[in-house]
């Protein structure tokens, strides 16, 4: 994965930090935009997954549009150059500030997750004389079969409008305004790699269009959300996703309303796997039953291993040793639970040597900490070393 001459400048630049590889991103976003053109599917990339003001630039030069869960999120896609026509403002708890924000932006679309949302945003249009898009996000009770912490379409969840709150809202809709329904959205989790599950999110999808149907209520915007997973065990030869099967799940399963607009909102799939996190081996500690690599990268700098206990490959990028140890790689936030892995083989480590946690590019820089007043690690592209 990396070379000689870029192992040197990592070597010559202080670490912790994100590297980005510029010419996978690029390449993961022409495969993935070139899918979404063939099955007519408008993709909004969702910031969660990285907000870095450059990698944004990069992804919205490719045509995308945007996936927000905060008004500085919205704000940074239009800093970033995304048309506020293919805004989408997400996220079941946006404030009267926020929602205020987003509607002089003149943003695309609020996804609504409750009927009270729903007439606040008609409350806060009607102040401002305008009016708002809205598309009403539906919890469907699809499990997604991923982490618990990731799963967001079941009713327990706090995502969404149930199905049995429907004709209330529908009663509500037609009291706003200041409101135009111009669509559904459902969201079941992220990390999904069995698309099956995306097939049962369409068999559902349909029956809940049918419920529209029926009510004579047809929309002209239907949005599945994202969820597309990774392979963080092979980052090198499943680099980029099947994005032409996975957009083909929708076009195969789903009944389309004539004229009706598909949307997804992917992340992690455009993302991640462009991004690996570079640390530094502090110290190597010998332990009765284990011994300890003690890196100056921790759960600050990639939170994901400490709270969902996910895996992320880690490699000892300098060590020319043939012999191999068990260790735990561990970082040095005053936490037990900051601990990227347990018992993995790594060739014999020493002070200074350089590791790389791969599949890195989501949900590391967005989610960092400055927790024990840390610094936080800077982010760099293949250009920039």
């Amino acid at each position: 994965m990396f070379s000689a001459d870029l192992i040197k400048k990592f070597k010559n630049t202080p670490t912790p930090f994100y590297y980005y590889d510029t010419a996978l991103l690029n390449k993961t976003l022409q495969q993935a935009t070139a899918a979404a053109k063939k099955h007519d599917i408008e993709m909004h990339y969702a910031l969660k997954a990285n907000a870095n003001p450059r990698l944004l630039k990069v992804i919205q030069s490719h045509g995308a549009g945007a996936d927000c869960v905060s008004i500085n999120e919205v704000l940074r896609a239009i800093e970033c150059g995304f048309p506020v026509s293919k805004i989408v403002f997400a996220g079941v708890g946006k404030s009267d500030e926020e929602i205020s924000i987003a509607v002089n932006e003149g943003i695309f679309c609020f996804n609504s997750e409750s009927l009270e949302e729903i007439e606040i945003i008609d409350a806060i249009a009607a102040k401002h004389h305008k009016k708002a898009q809205v598309a009403l996000r539906i919890n469907p009770n699809v499990n997604a079969h991923t982490h618990h912490y990731i799963t967001t379409g079941l009713e327990e969840n706090k995502f969404g409008i149930n199905m049995w709150e429907l004709e209330k809202v529908l009663d509500a809709l037609k009291k706003c305004k200041h409101i135009s329904l111009v669509g559904l959205h459902f969201h079941i989790g992220s990390q999904i790699t069995d698309l099956n599950v995306f097939k049962t999110l369409c068999l559902r999808v349909n029956e809940i269009q049918q419920w529209f149907a029926d009510r004579n209520i047809y929309v002209p915007n239907l949005n599945l959300g994202g969820g597309l997973g990774i392979d963080y065990y092979n980052p090198d030869q499943n680099a980029i996703v099947d994005f032409d099967k996975y957009f083909g799940i929708f076009r195969q399963f789903l009944k389309i309303n004539p004229g009706q607009k598909l949307h997804t909102e992917p992340g992690r799939a455009l993302v991640a796997q462009c991004g690996t996190l570079i640390a530094k081996a502090l110290y190597v500690k010998k332990g009765i039953q284990s011994n300890f690599i003690i890196l100056d990268a921790g759960m600050t700098e990639l939170i994901r291993p400490a709270l969902y206990q996910s895996y992320h490959k880690i490699e000892n990028i300098t060590s020319k040793a043939a012999e191999t140890l068990k260790y735990d790689v561990v970082g040095p936030i005053c936490e037990s639970s900051d601990c990227f892995g347990k018992a993995i083989d790594l060739p014999e480590t020493l002070r200074g040597d350089l590791f790389a946690l791969r599949s890195a590019g989501a949900y590391g820089e967005s989610m960092a900490l400055d927790y024990n007043l840390r610094t936080r690690a800077k982010g760099y592209l293949a250009e920039d070393l």
